[in-house]
């Protein structure tokens, strides 16, 4: 063994490993799923900034929107001596915005009706993203507002008691994202929830007929687009008759959408890490008696340490890249739906950055090494013959404990002598419980909020920051149900295999298949009660930062019944695993013990 070659010495870690994944691919199969969605779901970040960049030089977006409240001479005086000031590199407009309503499929809307040219100017070129740009007795919608709205090219939408056909749908970074494409409202007053539409001038003409309330867009470019708030300085006082808006105010609009999905990924990504911690060390320490007779083969054939390590390790540290490059992935087809509801900007350069990166890297690394060193470092300290031997620890003998244990019923009492053998593992159990029942509290407590819609008159036009949290949500609960699930299955076919022995014992003194396997699940159940009792409090708690007078608790019995059907999905969960085992022969467990 001693003298392979480096090459040689790859070739037969990368031959044992997978001798190993065919021989256990369930096994594999639990640990890639664990770290593939807690990965993912930790690559999921906010990139709002990322795709507002992205429109923004797309559509030659202006670094300084200003707003007049009307198109008076003051207004004008204002926006000549914007468009002198020595800092502006270009301009646009001008442009006349009218406050009206839009009414399509049934929904009604506040919207902004933009005078646009049929050639867009130097800067604010919005990009079209279906049909063609504004012409006479046409209208363009917002991307974002059309999605909402449900219209397409083709349709007909009303604006101001006029029924016109939608010619294209376009984005722009001039403004921030439906619907709060107002930016101020009629008269320089407080904005409302509103769409935008990009009209042709001779149309916008029938508009100003009807005297319409109306703003004077400027959009602006500087020489140096990080000095937006020196030049802002510079112009503001009581003479000035505008209101400006940055480039910077927008990202953080246009962030506010979804600023109630980031505790949500946040604490969902820490809930989801620990589940995968959890079920990887389950899994690790149930392999530790199979490792250790490995351990003792290799040393057997003059294995070195090194050698060793790399064997144990190479395993899950493979399955933890894969499923790092599985999470990065999943969370690159789902992240511009996740920081992009509206559909109001770009998502073509969505994706994980290099940083997110780089940290799910090392926390899936960390999280299969860290998991698997200790079971590891065991096996390979123990001697060889020792270690070929693999023989069953003894427990340790507590007479009063055992004379306590003898009135309870069977099932209750193998559950308890599990739990007893195996602590941590109980523990571990708990604590998944508890991390499925806080977001499962959290769910019950978006859902009893109270709605606004964004629309005048029908609820169609639903509230989009609401709708992505509970979104998000029920995405982190069916995650974490899942993976607790998948760890529930995990613990109880693990504790079956090591407490073979002692069940087999147990039937041969007179327990039925039915009570080991009672004893099995029990074994469960017992740590899985006070988790969920205990984690209806602490989901309470992690809600309580984020509300405010306002808001709705749901009923008690809701959230017990939420807790309550969780300890009875992990019920279910150990039914196969633990009658499975219990159906093993008797006589060939204890065969394969004095073996």
């Amino acid at each position: 063994m001693g003298e392979l070659t480096v090459m040689g010495r790859i070739l037969l870690v990368f031959r044992l490993v997978r001798s190993d994944l065919r021989r256990h691919p369930g096994q594999a199969a639990m640990l890639l799923l664990s770290l593939t969605v807690a990965t993912g779901m930790l690559a999921l970040g906010g990139a709002t900034e990322t795709l507002y960049r992205h429109t923004r030089a797309a559509t030659a977006g202006p670094d300084v929107v200003a707003v007049s409240p009307d198109d008076s001479a003051a207004a004008a005086h204002t926006q000549a001596a914007l468009t002198s000031d020595p800092a502006v590199a270009a301009h646009s407009g001008p442009y006349l915005q009218y406050y009206s309503k839009l009414s399509a499929k049934g929904s009604t809307s506040h919207v902004v009706v933009m005078s646009a040219d049929t050639e867009p100017g130097t800067v604010d070129r919005p990009l079209v993203t279906s049909g063609t740009w504004v012409r006479s007795g046409g209208v363009v919608v917002e991307r974002g507002f059309a999605t909402a709205l449900g219209v397409h090219v083709g349709d007909h939408v009303t604006v101001a008691g006029r029924s016109m056909p939608v010619v294209g749908t376009a984005v722009s970074a001039a403004t921030t994202v439906y619907p709060f494409a107002q930016l101020t409202g009629p008269a320089g007053g407080p904005s409302d929830y509103s769409g935008l539409v990009w009209m042709s001038e001779p149309d916008t003409r029938a508009l100003s007929s009807k005297h319409l309330p109306a703003a004077s867009l400027l959009y602006l470019k500087l020489h140096d687009p990080d000095a937006t708030r020196t030049f802002l300085n510079a112009h503001r006082g009581p003479s000035v008759y505008a209101t400006f808006f940055s480039w910077q105010f927008m990202i953080v609009q246009d962030g506010s959408i979804i600023v109630g999905t980031q505790p949500i990924l946040v604490i969902g990504s820490w809930l989801l890490s620990f589940l995968a911690i959890a079920g990887v060390a389950t899994l690790a320490a149930g392999r530790a008696a199979k490792q250790t007779r490995r351990v003792g083969l290799l040393k057997a054939v003059g294995a070195t340490p090194g050698l060793i390590a790399a064997v144990l390790l190479s395993e899950y540290v493979a399955l933890a890249l894969i499923a790092d490059v599985l999470g990065l992935l999943a969370a690159r087809f789902t992240q511009p739906i996740v920081v992009n509801p509206t559909a109001s900007l770009l998502t073509t350069s969505a994706g994980p950055s290099g940083g997110v990166i780089t940290i799910t890297t090392v926390v899936a690394l960390a999280v299969a090494l860290l998991t698997t060193l200790g079971p590891a470092l065991r096996a390979m300290r123990t001697e060889t013959v020792a270690a070929l031997s693999d023989a069953a620890r003894q427990p340790d003998q507590r007479a009063r404990l055992t004379r306590l244990a003898a009135m309870l019923p069977v099932p209750v009492l193998l559950g308890l002598r599990l739990i007893a053998r195996r602590p941590g593992r109980a523990f571990l159990q708990a604590c998944s419980i508890t991390a499925t029942v806080i977001t499962i509290t959290a769910l019950l407590m978006i859902f009893v909020q109270r709605q606004v819609s964004y629309g005048i008159d029908s609820p169609r036009l639903g509230n989009l920051e609401d709708a992505q949290s509970r979104h998000m949500i029920i995405a982190v609960a069916a995650a974490l149900v899942t993976l607790a699930a998948v760890n529930t299955l995990t613990t109880t076919w693990t504790t079956a295999l090591e407490a073979r022995h002692t069940m087999a014992v147990a039937r041969t003194l007179g327990a039925t298949p039915g009570q080991v396997t009672a004893g099995l699940s029990a074994a469960q159940l017992l740590p899985s009660v006070p988790g969920a009792v205990v984690g209806i409090p602490l989901g309470i708690a992690f809600c309580w930062p984020f509300s405010h007078a306002g808001t709705i608790y749901p009923p008690a019995w809701w959230l017990f019944a939420g807790a309550s059907a969780t300890v009875l999905v992990t019920a279910a969960c150990t039914a196969l695993p633990a009658r499975t085992a219990a159906h093993r022969s008797v006589a060939q467990t204890l065969s394969a013990e004095t073996t």
